[in-house]
């Protein structure tokens, strides 16, 4: 059983975890004008970058908990591909694929790092609020983005929440959230990735096929193991059960690369979203070492979301 010791020093966070009679590994964020990076030690396990970035704020990497990056960004056949991403089509502007005729998430201001521990689990969190805007800069839609990086022990990963807080910008009545079937909160892995990997789901079906091997499917979680080197990862995407249209459909390709996305459905349900309503989206995206089995992936999934009801009650 893994303890979890938080203290705030700074602008940063020191996060312990240790059993009895194992020394505490310090997890420290730093925060520059650019980027936000945490740290285990002296080893990065998230570098996510919030200025000076082409049309969006992004996860540029994430790291397993022996050190193995999963992410790739701007990938040569994709430049628009940004690691673990988060677009969507608002009023008919594209957010995704990044040419003259795309928004923009420009960033407004971004929160230091907190910690906070609740139940013996430590959280390293920062806030960013975000404008989404057109080409001409009218300003569609504001997020409030919050990531949270919680140490988990059993099974071993790097677990991740993002939420995103949606609202229309000021003086807009409402906004109308569409886009391709893959639109969401995305990931591109890195290249070893591409080839040779498996994708599985609670249902342990494949889903509806889109185009050529691309595929939908409602599911709470999707996870894909896959070798980068010599080491074999599997990395999964939470829904949860509070998001419209639980469980999300899980977008997945492996050719000619392999991708996963969790999507609201929106090139056939567009989502309207009111001033005053603001739509609420929380996912999970947790990294382990080793391919790991079905059963372990669903009790990581419940622990994340006991982890988030905690947060919530606090």
């Amino acid at each position: 059983m893994l303890k979890f010791i938080v203290a705030a020093v700074g602008w940063g966070v020191i996060v312990g975890s240790a059993s009895a009679g194992e020394r505490a590994t310090a997890v420290r964020a730093v925060q520059d004008a650019k980027t936000v990076c945490i740290f285990a030690g002296e080893r990065l396990l998230m570098e996510y970058c919030y200025t000076e970035v082409p049309f969006k704020p992004y996860v540029k990497q994430l790291y397993s908990p022996s050190g193995v990056n999963v992410l790739r960004d701007a990938p040569h056949d994709h430049l628009h591909h940004h690691a673990l991403m988060f677009a969507l089509g608002v009023d008919g502007v594209d957010f995704w694929a990044e040419t003259a005729a795309c928004g923009r998430e420009m960033n407004r201001s971004l929160e230091g790092t907190k910690s906070s521990s609740r139940n013996g689990h430590a959280v390293v969190e920062f806030t960013e609020d975000i404008d989404w805007i057109k080409p001409d800069k009218t300003v569609l839609l504001r997020e409030q983005r919050t990531l949270r990086l919680h140490p988990h022990g059993d099974p071993a990963a790097t677990l991740l929440t993002w939420k995103s807080r949606l609202e229309p910008a000021q003086g807009k009545d409402a906004v109308t959230l569409g886009g391709s079937h893959y639109f969401g909160l995305g990931m591109r892995f890195v290249e070893s990735m591409d080839k040779g990997g498996r994708f599985f789901n609670p249902s342990g079906k494949e889903g509806e096929i889109v185009r050529g091997d691309e595929r939908l499917l409602a599911a709470k979680w999707c996870a894909y193991t896959a070798a980068v080197g010599e080491k074999k990862v599997t990395v999964a995407v939470f829904d949860h059960p509070q998001n419209p249209r639980h469980p999300a459909r899980m977008f997945t390709m492996a050719r000619p690369f392999a991708y996963l996305s969790a999507t609201l459905n929106l090139w056939k349900e567009p989502l309207v979203i009111k001033a005053g309503q603001p739509l609420l989206l929380q996912y999970g995206v947790a990294v382990c070492d080793g391919e790991v089995a079905a059963a372990q992936i669903e009790r990581l999934y419940k622990e994340w979301l006991a982890l988030i009801d905690a947060r919530e009650g606090s």
